[in-house]
C-alpha cells in the first residue's frame, strides 16, 4: 500500500467516526424534542434508526480495511446525500435542525474530490433540498429567500473545502515527490558506498593477489623456498578475503582495516613493489609515527592504496615516492612515479573506479585532491586534509 492509500485510509476511518457520531446524535435530538417527527413518525424512527446502522456498517468495513478507500468514499458519498435527505424529509418542518447534516457529505466530497467533487454533491445536495421543500405541502412552506441562503451555504463551503483538499493533495504530492527523490539518492548512495567499499578492499585485494601469483610464476625456477613461503602468504590472505566476502554479503561489518597500521600496511605494499616487481620505493614521514584517528586512516590507507595499484597496472613505473606529513591542523601527502603517465581528462570520463573513489573519500574527509599527470610524463597525486583538533597532537 503506498503512503497515498494510506493516507486515505486513514482519512476514511475519520470520516467512519464522524458519521457514526452524527447518526448517534440525531437519535438522542429526536428523543428530546418527538414533535420534529410529528409528520412521519413512523419512518422518521426508521430512517434515523436504519442510518445509524448504516453508519456503523461503514465503520466496520473501514476499520476491517474491507474496501478499497475510492470506492467507499463514492459510495458512501451517494449515500450519505440520500440517508440525509430522507432524514429532512421525514422530521418534517421548516425549521428542521437536520439541514446542517448536508454539510457532511458535502465536506467529506470536497476533501476527496477538491472542488469540483464539493461543488457537484452541493449542486444535488440544493436540488434534493429545494424538492423536498418545495414540491410538497408543508404547513409552513420555506420561503425563498431561506433556501437560497441555505444552498449559498452549501455550494461556499463545498468551494472554501475544496481549495483546501486541493491545497492538501498537491502539498502531499510535493512532499512524495521529495520523499521519493530522497529516496532514490539514498539508494544511489548505498550502491556507490558499495562499489567504493567493494573496489577498495576486496577487488583491491584480489589484484594484489594476482600480482603476486604473476612474480611466484617467475620465481617459479629461480627459487623454490621464497615461492612457497610467498603461496602461503597469499593463501592466507585469500581466505582473510573470503572471510570478508562471507561478512558482506550477510550485512554484517567488515573491519578489513585494523586501526593504527597505516604506515604498516604501506610498508608492506610497498615492500611489495620493490621486492617483487622490482621497483625503487621510498616512504617519508614527518614526524615519523602519524596520530591520525581511525576514519581518517582507513580512507587515507585506501587512497593510497589505490594510487600505489594504479601503478602497478598501467604506469611501468620504475620508481614512486609516498610522501605524508601532519601537522596541527593537517596531513598533506604526495604519490609521484616516474611511470608513462595518462590523460587526466579521457581518465575522468572512463568507467573505471580508481580515481572517482579517491576523489569521494578525500571529499568525505573534507579535503582537497590534486592529479597531475601527463602521457610520458609519470603522476604527482597530492592531498591535504584537515584534522579534527585531537588528532593534531603527536
Amino acid at each position: 500500500m503506498t503512503f497515498e492509500d494510506q493516507w486515505l485510509q486513514q482519512k476514511e476511518k475519520v470520516l467512519a467516526w464522524l458519521r457514526a457520531g452524527f447518526a448517534l446524535v440525531a437519535l438522542v435530538a429526536i428523543q428530546f424534542n418527538p414533535l420534529r417527527v410529528a409528520t412521519y413518525p413512523l419512518l422518521s424512527h426508521l430512517f434515523l434508526v436504519a442510518f445509524f446502522l448504516y453508519a456503523l456498517v461503514i465503520l466496520y468495513l473501514v476499520r476491517r480495511e474491507r474496501m478499497e478507500p475510492r470506492k467507499i468514499g463514492l459510495a458512501t458519498t451517494c449515500l450519505d446525500l440520500v440517508w440525509v435527505s430522507l432524514i429532512v424529509f421525514t422530521t418534517g418542518a421548516v425549521q428542521t435542525p437536520f439541514f446542517a447534516y448536508y454539510f457532511f457529505p458535502v465536506i467529506t466530497a470536497s476533501s476527496r474530490y477538491g472542488i469540483k467533487g464539493g461543488l457537484s454533491t452541493a449542486l444535488v445536495g440544493v436540488i434534493l433540498y429545494g424538492f423536498i421543500r418545495l414540491y410538497f405541502v408543508w404547513g409552513n412552506p420555506i420561503s425563498v429567500d431561506l433556501f437560497i441562503v441555505r444552498s449559498v451555504y452549501l455550494v461556499f463551503l463545498a468551494y472554501i473545502f475544496g481549495l483546501l483538499s486541493e491545497f492538501e493533495r498537491k502539498q502531499n504530492q510535493k512532499l512524495l515527490a521529495l520523499s521519493k527523490t530522497a529516496a532514490e539518492v539514498a539508494m544511489l548512495e548505498e550502491r556507490r558506498r558499495i562499489a567504493r567499499e567493494l573496489h577498495d578492499g576486496l577487488l583491491q585485494s584480489l589484484a594484489t593477489h594476482l600480482l603476486r601469483l604473476e612474480t611466484c610464476r617467475k620465481r617459479l625456477l629461480i627459487s623454490p623456498a621464497e615461492l612457497d613461503q610467498e603461496l602461503q602468504s597469499i593463501e592466507g590472505e585469500t581466505r582473510s578475503s573470503m572471510k570478508l566476502i562471507r561478512q558482506f554479503l550477510a550485512g554484517k561489518e567488515t573491519q578489513s582495516f585494523p586501526p593504527g597500521m597505516l604506515l604498516e600496511y604501506l610498508r608492506g605494499d610497498l615492500r611489495f613493489l620493490r621486492d617483487g616487481l622490482g621497483m625503487r620505493v621510498i616512504l617519508e614521514t614527518e614526524p615519523e609515527d602519524l596520530n591520525v584517528c581511525d576514519d581518517v586512516e582507513r580512507d587515507l590507507y585506501f587512497v593510497l592504496r589505490e594510487g600505489l595499484m594504479n601503478i602497478t597496472r598501467h604506469s611501468h613505473a620504475s620508481r614512486a615516492d609516498v610522501a605524508l606529513r601532519q601537522t596541527e591542523n593537517e596531513i598533506q601527502g604526495t604519490l609521484i612515479d616516474d611511470g608513462v603517465g595518462f590523460d587526466i581528462n579521457e581518465a575522468s570520463n572512463g568507467q573505471g573506479l580508481g580515481l572517482t573513489s579517491m576523489k569521494e573519500r578525500i571529499k568525505k574527509l573534507k579535503g582537497e585532491l590534486d592529479i597531475k599527470s601527463s602521457p610520458g610524463k609519470g603522476t604527482i597525486i597530492s592531498f591535504v586534509l584537515p584534522l579534527p583538533a585531537n588528532d593534531g597532537a603527536v
